[in-house]
């Protein structure tokens, strides 16, 4: 049965972020609040529980997981960033964006996209999911939580208690405010870039 815990964007959350952190170094999966609706997340490179968010999503092996980062730094030790990259996600983070970039071998190989060896990246602007990574100490994997038979990501958590599949997430996280509009989606492994959705995030700084 889900637990459901109140964290407040505006204030440190040590407690809360500490028992969520025990949580996700135990395998725990968690919903929680974004600047483009609920995300499902898990701590990296453990197999169980990216099954489990698998099996609430009904995702096949091909679906590409994004990983929650804090900032640039943090991005370039998981993904390959040149100079031109670079001062593209320095204008466009924290931001509704989803980047596809190359990526290192920090990845761990379960969420690659084994092809292309690509890994998409975030960096939210929303204060939980940066607290989030900044407590664990390193990306959150993460997806939208998109219900099966649906087409956009929950935004309310009190949404959560009339659906089955969501009884498999361990912690929900409330917050007061959760945003609706999906990522724009951008792939940065060629140049020029390319658009490949377009969302909440401005695509005129990549024209």
């Amino acid at each position: 049965m889900s637990q459901y815990i109140e964290i407040n964007p505006y204030s440190s959350n040590k407690a809360v972020l500490a028992e969520i952190v025990n949580a996700l170094n135990d395998g725990k999966v968690i919903a929680y609040p974004t600047d483009s609706g609920y995300a499902l997340g898990c701590k990296m490179g453990l197999k169980k529980p990216l099954q489990q968010i698998k099996k609430i999503r009904d995702l096949n092996d091909k679906h590409n997981f994004t990983i929650i980062c804090r900032d640039l730094s943090e991005i370039a030790q998981y993904a390959k960033v040149d100079n031109s990259v670079y001062r593209l996600l320095k204008r466009a983070t924290p931001g509704g964006y989803t980047f596809i970039l190359q990526a290192t071998s920090k990845v761990p190989g379960l969420m690659l996209n084994k092809s292309k060896k690509t890994v998409g990246i975030r960096v939210p602007d929303h204060p939980v999911p940066l607290m989030l990574s900044g407590a664990l100490g390193e990306p959150l994997l993460s997806t939208t939580f998109i219900l099966p038979d649906q087409d956009n990501a929950l935004v309310y958590s009190e949404d959560f208690a009339n659906e089955p599949c969501a009884q498999m997430i361990d912690y929900i996280l409330e917050s007061d405010y959760c945003g609706y509009e999906p990522t724009t989606v951008v792939d940065m492994t060629e140049v020029p870039v390319e658009i490949l959705r377009v969302g909440s995030g401005d695509i005129s700084i990549f024209e």
